[in-house]
Parts: C-alpha cells; structure tokens; sequence
C-alpha cells in the first residue's frame, strides 16, 4: 500500500481517500487484477451512462435548466428538454458525456462507476 499527497494516476492501481490521504493499491506489483463488469450489450451501457450522469446531476445539485445554461456557456447548445430526452433514451455523443462531466468539475471517472 501506498499513501501520498501526491497524484499518482499513471500507475496501475485503484484508490481511495482515506483520513485525507490518497490510498493508492499497486495492482500491478501485488499481482491482484482488477475486472469491470462491464455491459454486455448497447442498450446497458447506454442505461449505465445516463444513470452516471443522473447521479452525478442530482449529487451536484444541479437541474437540467442550470445544466443547459452551463452547457451554452461552453459553446453547447441544449434546452431543458433535449438534456432529458438525451438522459432518457440513454443515448448521446461522447461529446455530451465529457462536457457534462466537465461541466460538473469531475476530475475522472472510472469505467467501473458506469
């Protein structure tokens, strides 16, 4: 185990904060693997990503009226309307996906949140 202020992101591991400190696992050197359940087909991972983004909404606080506006600010231009018809079918460009994200000022996601 590793602790460290520091952003240890290029190696292969998962974290977690731990009494402020980042708690890094090196997976690679304790020989554990990590596998993503990922989704075994299109419609699941498009219900997994707009789940993600609707938490990621509720737990910013932010509605999709204040999304859209932010969205505008950024050179995107949604209404109320089209963020949830978007998160309602589930499908949208990655564009969408990483300006919502950044928008939300969310550093990373993990496949595994999804």
């Amino acid at each position: 185990m590793v602790t460290s202020d520091f952003d240890m992101s290029n190696m292969t591991s998962f974290g977690a904060l731990y009494k402020r400190k980042d708690v890094r696992y090196d997976l690679f050197r304790s020989g554990m693997t990590r596998k993503m359940g990922f989704a075994k087909s299109e419609a699941e991972i498009a219900d997994r990503a707009a789940r993600f983004l609707k938490a990621e909404l509720k737990r910013a606080n932010v509605t999709y009226d204040e999304l859209a506006e932010k969205l505008k600010e950024h050179g995107l231009s949604e209404t109320r309307n089209s963020i949830a018809a978007k998160l309602k079918r589930g499908s949208f460009p990655a564009t969408f996906l990483i300006a919502v994200v950044a928008v939300l000022g969310i550093e990373a996601v993990n496949l595994s949140d999804l």
